[in-house]
């Protein structure tokens, strides 16, 4: 009872300095609670005596907006799916997880002016929740809304008006048990003059018939309980563009009735835009070529002429829209949104890994938007193994808002773990497979700290980790016992591949070494000392123990034949279970002849024959395994399975992990990228550019090399420094020079040269270290 007063006691402080921030705000909406899959319109005139110098919104909802001011549109898309955190227990047999909101802050004092100034927001309601999504439905449709003009303070209340736009028809079937969004289904003479001189959202629109809006609570107020700021980044708005193909569809042309096919520029998440002329009641249908996509949008017209654009967001590598005949058509266009900018680049002089580096690119962002997704067109869900494949190479690819959504993977899937379980999908359900909580800890929540050097986020995380890895019950044999889970939504799933194939035990066993390896990490960042000797004694004891029970030629369990597993072989690799005395024979043995792995654990088999120093066959490896996909030039994205199968962009697809880190060879050696190394690995490549998008800005590499020379061109962020590596040839290197002031001559180092030292070498490269700046390097072989 005491505990219970407790936790009544610090929500009800909680909900009160919510509703003080947000100065009484309410939530509005209409008197029914949805229903789901609604379309709700506000608005609301203010006056306002002059411009104000400053003007703070903070808008929160259930599920999704659009913002207008004065008819000009200022944000396409706001919101994101719920669940920054839980509220309580979660209800196992009603599967309900009571959760706080996001809010979203906006600038908009470039849109105001002097006199009358009308709000228009449209709120998107979905009203239910899946078994593979991360939205958490509130149960009640919701717009919260509160503004700071100066002195002057604008919140959502009874005084808006709010109607249900009678355009979207909102009883429609969902689409599919694992998306949460819907289908649209528009009628353009029901609506509200959308897309008119004289639109809803617009200031000449009369809405003195609208009802006023419902108060439905304070900020604070169950079921959306307390607001967090959305830390995300906002989407990237593209803006509407013309087709791949729009030259070639003649524009304007009257429909004979078919089906017209635009081609996008790559798989991209967009929305579908059209302008017609047409008589009333014809119907306008918009899909994509995706086999498994659920998302479409129909439209109904009115007469004459008219434009539309479908607001739930599609993907696929083109957009068909089936129009009647007769039926003007005097534009398509679509609007791409995307995480951040592409801002990564890699650029070699081969065209297969050069293809395949922008495939992973594509589907690496296609995969990304309220959360990292396994893929686009059948879940959305954020399985948090599909995550460790996608944070190898985000790195590389994203900028800040892909580096924030990753904050936001780990924050959601630890805030949403029961009894010390750290789910590999979520928050809707905490389904443990635990290879993929065990590589959520290795794979994700470490290299996050690594790359961004975010403390906070690493201390909310660390207790989790450290709680699922005392889970695991140490044996006799100094291995911990295999876990199959304890929990009802335990799945003992580790990989697709090739079926019959996946040896169990060693990868559950190397896994954990490895989750185990990089805890000890955080453990030694955030002083636990106990927890050090804890790792200690637990990596020191698996590690013969390993050995003994798995090792002949290979790591197997028990059929040598049957378990010969590419998988299991190469995390004893990537963990450090393995000796290396070893990694030869295993790269010989196994890795160059058994292709089990799906691409989930491809990059992983592909980094280990790195790790062991046989990048070539690495390479040649990851040719065999998506030759075919390269090769098919109507794909961008890459497939679930190899060589085809299941979805057609799944995050699980790594490659270019490989080629940036130990290919280009680049990768961070201190925390936030304040030191980094460059140490190639060219092979056969004749030439390599490079571009990251770090935490301390933006490094950027070009490499130029034949049989007598080497150089690098390196621009390097302020505030850090580079070791730089020169590739041993077969030919002994005879000088290096910084410009023209040579530092290497007959195999010493000749000091002078400020900002750049000799590092050392090993059988790969020359090293030296650099200071932040613009650095040109050539090296010369004998």
């Amino acid at each position: 009872m005491k505990k219970l007063l407790v936790v009544i006691t610090l929500l009800f402080s909680v909900l009160c300095a919510d509703a003080s921030s947000w100065d009484n705000a309410r939530w509005i909406w209409q008197k029914e609670d949805g229903p789901s899959n609604t379309w709700m319109s506000f608005r609301k005139t203010v006056t306002l005596e002059e411009v104000p110098e400053l003007a703070k919104a903070r808008i929160g909802v259930d599920s999704k907006f659009w913002l207008w001011i004065n008819g000009e549109m200022v944000l396409f898309e706001g919101g994101l799916s719920r669940g920054p955190s839980p509220v309580g227990e979660w209800d196992r047999e009603n599967k309900v997880t009571p959760s706080n909101s996001w809010y979203q802050t906006l600038d908009i004092q470039p849109y105001l002016k002097e006199g009358k100034n009308t709000i228009a927001i449209l709120v998107w309601y979905w009203g239910r929740e899946t078994h593979k999504g991360t939205h958490i439905d509130s149960k009640k449709g919701g717009l919260l809304f509160h503004a700071q003009m100066d002195d002057k303070k604008l919140v959502s209340d009874a005084t808006w008006k709010a109607i249900q736009h009678p355009g979207y028809d909102n009883t429609i079937a969902p689409p599919s048990d694992n998306l949460v969004q819907y289908s649209v289904r528009f009628d353009a003479q029901k609506a509200m003059n959308d897309w008119d001189e004289n639109a809803w959202y617009k200031e000449g629109y009369e809405d003195n018939k609208w009802p006023a809006a419902i108060e439905k609570g304070e900020a604070g107020a169950a079921p959306w309980y307390s607001l967090e700021e959305n830390f995300v980044p906002l989407l990237v708005n593209h803006g509407l563009t013309n087709y791949e193909n729009h030259d070639q569809l003649n524009f304007p042309f009257v429909s004979e009735g078919q089906t017209v096919r635009c081609r996008l520029p790559f798989n991209k998440q967009v929305t579908p835009y059209l302008e017609i002329e047409a008589s009333a009641g014809d119907t306008v249908f918009m899909t994509t070529d995706n086999r498994l996509n659920k998302i479409n949008a129909t439209y109904i017209t009115k007469e004459g002429d008219q434009a539309y654009e479908s607001y739930s967001w599609m993907n696929g590598h083109e957009i068909t829209y089936t129009i009647p005949e007769g039926v003007k058509v005097k534009a398509l266009k679509y609007r791409w949104m995307s995480v951040g900018e592409m801002a990564g680049k890699f650029e070699v002089d081969d065209p297969f890994y050069q293809r395949l580096w922008k495939m992973g690119n594509n589907t690496l962002f296609v995969c990304a938007r309220d959360n990292f997704m396994d893929c686009p067109d059948r879940e959305r869900a954020l399985w948090i193994g599909d995550v460790a494949d996608q944070t190898g190479y985000l790195f590389y690819s994203m900028d800040e808002a892909g580096r924030k959504l990753l904050k936001k993977a780990i924050l959601q899937t630890v805030y949403f773990s029961e009894n010390g379980v750290i789910g590999a999908l979520g928050p809707l359900r905490v389904r443990e497979l635990v290879t993929q909580s065990l590589q959520f800890i290795s794979q994700v929540v470490w290299p996050y700290y690594l790359n961004t050097g975010d403390k906070e986020t690493l201390e909310v995380a660390y207790p989790y980790v450290f709680d699922y890895l005392d889970l695991f019950p140490m044996q006799e044999n100094g291995l911990p016992e295999y876990r199959k889970g304890k929990n009802p939504d335990t799945w003992n799933w580790l990989d697709w591949g090739v079926k019959n194939t996946i040896d169990e035990e060693p990868i559950q066993m190397a896994f954990y070494y490895l989750a185990l390896k990089e805890a000890k990490k955080m453990a030694e960042v955030l002083g636990k000392k106990e927890h050090i000797e804890w790792y200690n004694k637990r990596m020191a004891a698996m590690k013969p123990a390993y050995e003994k029970a798995f090792w002949k030629d290979g790591f197997y369990s028990t059929d040598i034949e049957k378990f010969k597993d590419d998988r299991a072989n190469a995390i004893a690799i990537v963990s450090g279970i393995a000796n290396p005395a070893f990694y030869d024979q295993i790269v010989d043995n196994v890795l160059t002849e058994n292709f089990f792995s799906s691409p989930h654990f491809e990059w992983l088999v592909e980094e280990a024959m790195c790790i062991a120093g046989r990048h070539e066959e690495s390479l040649q490896r990851m040719k065999e395994q998506y030759q075919s996909q390269v090769d098919n030039q109507s794909l961008s994205t890459l497939y679930e399975m190899f060589p085809k199968g299941g979805s057609y962009n799944h995050a699980w697809n790594a490659p270019n992990t490989i080629l940036s880190k130990y290919i280009a060879g680049v990768a961070p050696t201190k925390i936030g990228w304040t030191e980094y190394q460059v140490m190639p690995t060219l092979l056969h490549f004749k030439s390599l550019k490079k571009t990251i998008p770090t935490v301390k800005g933006t490094i950027d590499l070009t490499i130029e090399a034949n049989r007598n020379t080497f150089q690098l061109l390196l621009n390097s962020p302020e505030a850090t420094s580079a070791i730089i590596g020169v590739p041993k040839a077969e030919k002994e290197i005879a000088t290096v020079k910084v410009g023209d002031e040579i530092v290497w001559e007959e195999g010493k180092f000749k000091k002078g040269h400020a900002g750049f030292d000799y590092f050392g070498e090993d059988e790969e490269h020359l090293k030296f270290k650099t200071e932040a700046g613009k650095w040109e390097v050539e090296a010369t072989y004998k």
